[in-house]
Order: C-alpha cells, then sequence, then structure tokens
C-alpha cells in the first residue's frame, strides 16, 4: 500500500465517487415469493434476481407486482419498494374441466414429451403438454407444485390465474386474466 492511494483517508476507493445511486434502482415486475408483516422478498420475473424487502408495504405472497426497488442504504444489502405501479393476486387452480377441443387437437399432433404455447384470444397464454397417460394427474400435481415458476410466468404474462386442465396424457396450463 502506498501513501497515495487513498485508502483509510476518508476517500473515495475506485470510481465510488461516480456511483449514482439511480443505477441501483432496479424497475419491473416481481412475484413476492414471501411476505410477513416486517419484510417480503421479490423476485424479478425477467431475470430471477431476488430482491429481499426491509420492510413490507402491503403486499401478500404470490402477489405481482410492477413497479421499482432501490437498495437501503448505507450497505445496499435490502432494498425498499419505491415505486408500484401496479398489483395483483395470482392463483394456480386444479381445474376438474377436460381441456377444450382445440388444446385436445394440438396434443393429438405432438409427440409424448412436447409442448406447444399459444396465445389465448385476449390476454394470456395457453401451453398444451403430452405426458405418458399414467403420469397425467403428477404431471398437473407437479406444475401446481411449483409455484414460484408458474407464477412468475403468470406476472410476465400480466394475468392473474393459472387454470391447468388434464385429460389422459395431456396436460394443458391455461394463463388467464
Amino acid at each position: 500500500m502506498t501513501e497515495d492511494d487513498g485508502i483509510g483517508r476518508g476517500e473515495p476507493f475506485g470510481d465510488a465517487e461516480q456511483d449514482d445511486p439511480d443505477d441501483e434502482r432496479v424497475e419491473g415486475t416481481f412475484l413476492v415469493t414471501a411476505a410477513d408483516e416486517d419484510s417480503a422478498v421479490l423476485k424479478n420475473v425477467d431475470t430471477g434476481q431476488v430482491h429481499t424487502l426491509s420492510s413490507n408495504p402491503g403486499v401478500e405472497r404470490h402477489d405481482a407486482v410492477t413497479g421499482v426497488v432501490a437498495p437501503d442504504p448505507p450497505m445496499n444489502v435490502s432494498y425498499q419498494l419505491v415505486d408500484i405501479e401496479s398489483r395483483w393476486g395470482l392463483t394456480i387452480e386444479l381445474s376438474d374441466e377436460a381441456p377444450t377441443a382445440d388444446s385436445r387437437d394440438i396434443a393429438e399432433s405432438q409427440p409424448v414429451g412436447e409442448l406447444t404455447r399459444k396465445e389465448r384470444a385476449g390476454t394470456g397464454e395457453i401451453h398444451v403438454v403430452t405426458v405418458p397417460e399414467a403420469e397425467t394427474d403428477q404431471a398437473a400435481t407437479d406444475v401446481a407444485d411449483d409455484a414460484e415458476n408458474t407464477l412468475s410466468r403468470a406476472a410476465r404474462l400480466g394475468v392473474n390465474r393459472v387454470e391447468i386442465r388434464t385429460d389422459p396424457g395431456v396436460v394443458v396450463v391455461r394463463y388467464m386474466p
């Protein structure tokens, strides 16, 4: 260490003087993966980055939030939700209804193990997955149990409801408003 390196004399190290706190702000859509009255954990649905909030601004687990998070100074290890553009609840439902005729037609034309994504009329998406018939119920349960990934996709699509329908050998995941 040399005498003129500035370390230990209250002088900035490296480019610290040029750091802009606004550079640390993250704007996006987030899934609330955990929440209690004192804090919450948000996952950016586009990047997967996780932000632990040092306080809870009123969000609940499985909410989607479009907004801005910013780090808490001085350590920048926790965040605050500083702007909320929109917030909505997300749900997953295993439905007793059968897939639509269109979804069944898609499934008939694809091999087992394939996934077809189709835009929904209006808002959302439909995923048609073919599975071995004996594994249909387990596949549907796996989608429902993987709430973080399933609801992250729902938040990206801007919908609030995920409905899972099955027929033997077919699992249809409907992302709907």
